[in-house]
């Protein structure tokens, strides 16, 4: 965009979205880093809902699909990015999980009841 003042004086600016094909609740860019790891790692996403409440769980579980591990934490994220939810690499027990590949779920729910979810893989290196 350019505008001009009553001066003749003009100014350029610019703005970048992106036209959604619907109005649902998505994830995007689901990411663990590092990954793969050795003893922590942050999960970070992306959403389509700005400056709201959302409660966010991850599941890890083995690849023959044994839950492992579970984070629940309720965010409040100011833009689109979440914020890190991090993880010591430890199972629900409190044990160390031992080296492998792992996949893990994302959820996320806003107060609504509007839900997304979103599988990736994950690295452990011991």
């Amino acid at each position: 965009m350019k505008a001009w003042d009553v001066h003749n004086n003009s100014a350029d600016a610019y703005t970048e979205f992106v036209v959604a094909p619907s109005e649902e609740l998505a994830l995007a860019h689901v990411l663990n880093y590092p990954n793969p790891f050795t003893t922590k790692t942050d999960f970070y996403f992306e959403h389509n809902r700005p400056c709201s409440s959302l409660h966010a769980q991850v599941q890890v579980f083995t690849v023959s699909g044994r839950l492992v591990k579970t984070l629940d934490r309720q965010l409040q994220c100011e833009g689109t990015r979440s914020e890190p939810l991090p993880w010591d690499g430890l199972d629900d027990s409190g044990d160390k999980l031992g080296r492998g590949v792992y996949v893990y779920r994302l959820n996320i729910t806003t107060p609504e009841g509007e839900m997304a979810d979103k599988f990736e893989k994950l690295v452990i290196l011991r």
